[in-house]
């Protein structure tokens, strides 16, 4: 009877970690805010990073989610070259960081600049960006 349970037990378990792996892989693109930019960010030394390749820092209380929308701890990232979206607080620090994903990065039109963000329309129901 016991090996029967265990034998069940074991098959929902195989069953459940199945799915997760299959839903890990299936990402979609995350809603981003109409002031997120984009830009290649690599960690330093947390919170020193360089953004498009030049020094920039993360702010105090930073958040930082992984392609799969988890925080990740921003020493964990150091020394990878990340494509993310982020958004400055007022004193020009990184305040929140989305590295993308697959779905994300096929979006290819994303503002890079303020300039362009201004310039540029926003459908944040879509996620898509027009230049004008």
């Amino acid at each position: 009877m016991y090996r029967c349970v265990s034998r069940v037990l074991a098959a929902v378990c195989a069953a459940a970690l199945a799915s997760t792996s299959l839903f890990a892989q299936a990402q979609t693109h995350r809603p981003f805010p109409v002031q997120a930019l984009r830009g290649e960010m690599v960690v330093i030394q947390s919170p020193d990073i360089s953004l498009n390749g030049k020094p920039a820092r993360l702010a105090p209380g930073a958040r930082v989610r992984g392609d799969n929308n988890l925080l990740q701890q921003p020493a964990a990232l150091s020394g990878e070259k990340l494509m993310v979206h982020y958004t400055l607080d007022p004193n020009g620090l990184l305040m929140d960081v989305w590295v993308l994903n697959v779905a994300e990065l096929a979006n290819k039109t994303w503002p890079r600049t303020p300039q362009e963000a201004a310039t540029w329309s926003f459908d944040p129901a879509a996620q898509v960006w027009t230049k004008r």
